[in-house]
This record gives C-alpha cells, sequence and structure tokens, in this order.
C-alpha cells in the first residue's frame, strides 16, 4: 500500500483531486488530499493575510507528524510544487517519490513570483490589487475557488539540498496549454535529467479534472506516460 498526499494548486483546496482519489483509493492506497492555510472556506483575514510558503510547507509537516507518515509518494499541482519541495527538504526522509503536477520545480532562492512567466505575474499583481494580501482567483469562478495569500506566492524558498535525496523525482507536463504555460522550459530543463522521470498528457492545466485516469495511472505507476483527453471538456 502506498501513502499518497496530495498539495493543490493556487486558489483551490483538497477538492481540486476529487476525480483522482477515489480511483487511488479503489486501488487500494491511503490518500490524503490537503487544503492549504488560508484557503480553507472559514479562515479569517488575519489568516489569509499572514499565510506564506513556510506555512504550507509546515501543512504537510503537521500531516506527516499527526498521521506518522513515512514512506510517502508527495504530489503537488502548480503552485503545490513549491510546498512539496520545502516539505520534503524539512521531512528528514519520509518523502519517498514526488510528483510535481504541472507544477513549479524551485531551485533555492526562487519564489512562485520569480519562476513563473510574466502572464502569471500579471494575474498575480491584478489579483491582488483590492487587497494587497490576496490574490483573487483567476478566469472562470469556480465557487469553490478562495483567494490565494500573495506572500506565499512571492515568498523565496530556502532548501538545504535534502530534497534531492528523495529517491524518485516526477514531474508531469501538461501539454495543451502551450499558449500560457509557464512549465515548457521546466519541461526542457529535467527531461534529459537522469534523476528525473517526465511524463506528458495532452490537457491543459487542471489535468486532475480533464484526464483523472491518466492522472491516477501515473500516480499508480502504470506507465501511461504520452495521455490523450477529450478537449470539449477542458477547463483552464
Amino acid at each position: 500500500m502506498t501513502t499518497f498526499v496530495l498539495v493543490p494548486g493556487g486558489w483551490k483546496g483538497a477538492w481540486a483531486y476529487e476525480a483522482v482519489v477515489p480511483l487511488l483509493e479503489r486501488a487500494g492506497h491511503a490518500v490524503h488530499a490537503m487544503t492549504l492555510t488560508g484557503l480553507r472556506p472559514d479562515d479569517d483575514i488575519a489568516t489569509v493575510a499572514t499565510a506564506n510558503l513556510d506555512t504550507h510547507a509546515d501543512d504537510v509537516l503537521r500531516l506527516l507528524d499527526r498521521e506518522r507518515l513515512t514512506d510517502v509518494t508527495l504530489v503537488g499541482h502548480s503552485y503545490g510544487g513549491m510546498v512539496i519541495t520545502a516539505a520534503a527538504d524539512r521531512a528528514g526522509g519520509r518523502i519517498s517519490r514526488m510528483v510535481h503536477l504541472d507544477a513549479y520545480v524551485p531551485h533555492d532562492g526562487e519564489s512562485c513570483w520569480s519562476a513563473t512567466n510574466d502572464y502569471f505575474r500579471q494575474v498575480f499583481a491584478a489579483g491582488a490589487a483590492t487587497t494587497g494580501y490576496s490574490v483573487q482567483p483567476p478566469g472562470t469562478k469556480d465557487p469553490r475557488r478562495r483567494p490565494h495569500p500573495l506572500a506565499a506566492f512571492v515568498q523565496t524558498i530556502r532548501l538545504t539540498g535534502a530534497v534531492d535525496r528523495v529517491p524518485r523525482r516526477e514531474f508531469v507536463y501538461c501539454s495543451a496549454w502551450e499558449d500560457q504555460t509557464p512549465f515548457a522550459p521546466l519541461r526542457a530543463r529535467l527531461e534529459p535529467d537522469p534523476e528525473w522521470q517526465v511524463h506528458d498528457v495532452a490537457t491543459r492545466h487542471d489535468a486532475m479534472n480533464e484526464a483523472p485516469e491518466a492522472v491516477a495511472a501515473i500516480l499508480l505507476d502504470e506507465g501511461i506516460t504520452n495521455a490523450p483527453t477529450d478537449r470539449s471538456h477542458a477547463t483552464r
């Protein structure tokens, strides 16, 4: 049995993985889908305003401590790649596999802001204009999406190098939103790296809902590395 910890991207909670969780559980695995501090529906203004990348890494570490989890497969989507990198670096060897699901893979000293592209920097800046401390969700409004703490996007990550000793590290590239993706250079960086395995899925960014079976197949190690999707149901 594998223990999966699933970390969502910006503006989202545990519900982002709702189509994938039952597929993993049906295969007999333990799954913990997270909602990070500041993204919970009942979080107050002070909680949102003070949450940052360290807060979110600590959310993961507290879950590992509370549930006494070891040999964990840590999955992060989009911004969640920043979180799982920081958490794995501090987890004391409890992470055996990391899967960056169309997600940032930062170097020490980078932030989500510095690692992304101009399109998303404009999204962050415009979304934070009202409050100055939280970024409103862009695009089509899913009522479950929450304003994201701005500090989480701009705080730089501090890494000791321990994350580089995680035995398995994988990157999933969503290839059907090349007009906006910040991850094409990252894929080019990781694809020739023998310490990384790169998978391609032919979806836009929200692969967990566009092609949950393909995402689950990757997580279940079923060898699917290039999966198509029905574009008629794609969402950003």
